[in-house]
């Protein structure tokens, strides 16, 4: 068994002293999944534990073999170099059998260096756009470095729902018809609507941008405009839930060019049924509902559909994967409609 102390310096602003959220963050990091309490934290000055109690309580409740002291310094001071090695000493000629291991601090390394970059660069203002930018441009370097190169067709799409999610496991799976892209944004040209299962993807997505269009975002929920979504009709028995029930009204809507799915399975089939029914035509489904129960499967009969859709494959998804989507077409529309009016002024 191996025991790991933090030392960090100790203030006495009692708020400063967050040596213990430093431990945590560390611990899921080197034990992933560990409910034990292997890596401890401690203070040499005004806060406790100190380094001498946190040895003692480490060897009572962990009965280590070894134990990794690691001064959370930046570098080689008094501290470092004397008051530590002393305090470990100590605890040497107290605990025979364990041994002690004092690492270095945490010095000049380069990821410390990456850290005072961002600091500098997020004290200067950075405009929210240019945050944006410079994330879409790391996300493109690690997806490069990584995974290999993307279609530039999908690119933006997957840029922005890596972005949204922090997740670049959709880079893989992202699924997309040959006709999507260029499908989403025909519907938001022609101002069409973005019917949404969830109020929670319908508010993700950027509506000043969409209104642009003459389009608007419709939660399925909230049923088609003038309608209810908890009313019964004689062909939608109880059977169905509110989020069949919901889509089926909000989709037959005449408007209605995207049908963006990100949390019910139960939608997407009814979306799916309608559409091989004859009795929707979307310009995009956009199906990339999460969970464990009916959303893998749904989403694999999607991808085998001829018309145009975006979704991925496994578990993974959500609201926020859907709107993400969305407000990508949204961007792209934005530029294409720019480049038309600069090409209208030169011309």
């Amino acid at each position: 068994m191996e025991a790991i102390i933090l030392v960090g310096h100790g203030s006495p602003k009692k708020d400063a002293n967050r040596m213990d959220f430093v431990g945590r963050w560390l611990h899921a990091m080197l034990h992933p999944g560990c409910a034990g309490s292997c890596v401890r934290f401690c203070y040499l000055q005004f806060a406790k534990p100190d380094l001498k109690e946190a040895i003692g309580e480490a060897v009572k409740d962990l009965n280590p073999r070894r134990i990794v002291i690691h001064p959370y310094f930046l570098s080689p001071g008094m501290h470092v170099t004397r008051d530590i090695p002393e305090i470990i000493e100590e605890a040497r000629a107290l605990y025979h059998g364990v041994d002690f291991i004092c690492t270095e601090p945490l010095g000049v390394a380069s990821g410390i260096v990456r850290v005072a970059r961002e600091r500098i660069e997020a004290a200067g203002g950075i405009a929210p756009l240019e945050i944006e930018k410079r994330s879409f441009a790391k996300i493109m370097e690690e997806a490069e470095r990584k995974l290999g190169k993307i279609p530039a067709s999908v690119r933006p799409v997957v840029q922005r729902v890596v972005h949204a999610t922090g997740d670049f496991e959709f880079i893989n799976t992202l699924i997309f018809h040959p006709d999507a892209v260029a499908a989403g944004l025909d519907a938001i040209k022609r101002g069409m609507d973005i019917v949404t299962d969830v109020n929670m993807a319908r508010v993700g997505i950027n509506e000043k941008t969409l209104s642009r269009f003459g389009g608007k975002a419709v939660c399925g929920m909230d049923g088609a405009p003038g309608g209810d979504v908890k009313t019964k009709t004689s062909q939608d028995k109880s059977s169905k839930t509110r989020a069949e029930r919901g889509i089926g009204l909000a989709a037959r809507h005449p408007n209605a060019g995207i049908i963006a799915i990100g949390n019910a399975p139960t939608a997407l089939y009814e979306c799916m049924s309608l559409i091989n029914r004859g009795e929707i035509k979307p310009g995009l489904v956009i199906g990339v509902p999460v969970g464990f129960v009916r959303a893998v499967e749904a989403k694999a009969l999607l991808a085998s559909m001829d018309f145009p859709f975006i979704t991925n494959a496994g578990r993974k998804g959500g609201s926020a994967v859907a709107a993400a989507i969305v407000n990508a077409l949204l961007v792209l529309a934005g530029r294409a409609r720019e480049n038309e009016h600069e090409n209208k002024n030169v011309s």
